[in-house]
């Protein structure tokens, strides 16, 4: 069975607050639901711009907003649906096989992203018709 969009989750992340500031660990495994084997993030975004717009074939991604807000549209072939992420101790669990673009950055907001597997090309499907011929 392929995940639709619903199987996507939020995923509270441990914080601890101190009065010199919060502070978010995450342990691969423990507070993810896999292995971290790659960290990324984006910042500088033009107002306007959508990032993303790509479906994993195996890899696993957890989105972050460590800074600001934006929007993540998720998309199963049949069901769309949109988060807002704005909550840097909140994150978002995307499985494989769910097509994803981020959109509506607010002013300095950073996309963190930890993924499940090195980069590899060959594991992303950039082309929309090609997404929807692999869910069947």
């Amino acid at each position: 069975m392929k995940p639709t969009v619903y199987d996507c989750s939020f995923v509270e992340l441990p914080k601890v607050e101190i009065r010199e500031g919060n502070i978010t660990a995450l342990n691969g495994g423990v507070d993810l639901p896999f292995e971290i084997k790659r960290v990324f993030y984006t910042y500088d975004i033009p107002g306007g711009v959508t990032r993303g717009g790509h479906a994993h074939r195996n890899c696993h991604e957890f989105l972050v907003a460590a800074s600001g807000s934006f929007e993540v549209v998720l998309d199963d072939g049949v069901n769309k649906r949109i988060v807002m992420l704005n909550r840097p101790y909140q994150g978002l669990h995307i499985l494989p096989g769910i097509w994803s673009a981020e959109q509506e950055f607010s002013s300095g907001s950073i996309c963190l992203a930890l993924t499940s597997d090195v980069y590899d090309d060959d594991d992303y499907i950039r082309d929309y018709d090609e997404f929807l011929a692999s869910r069947g």
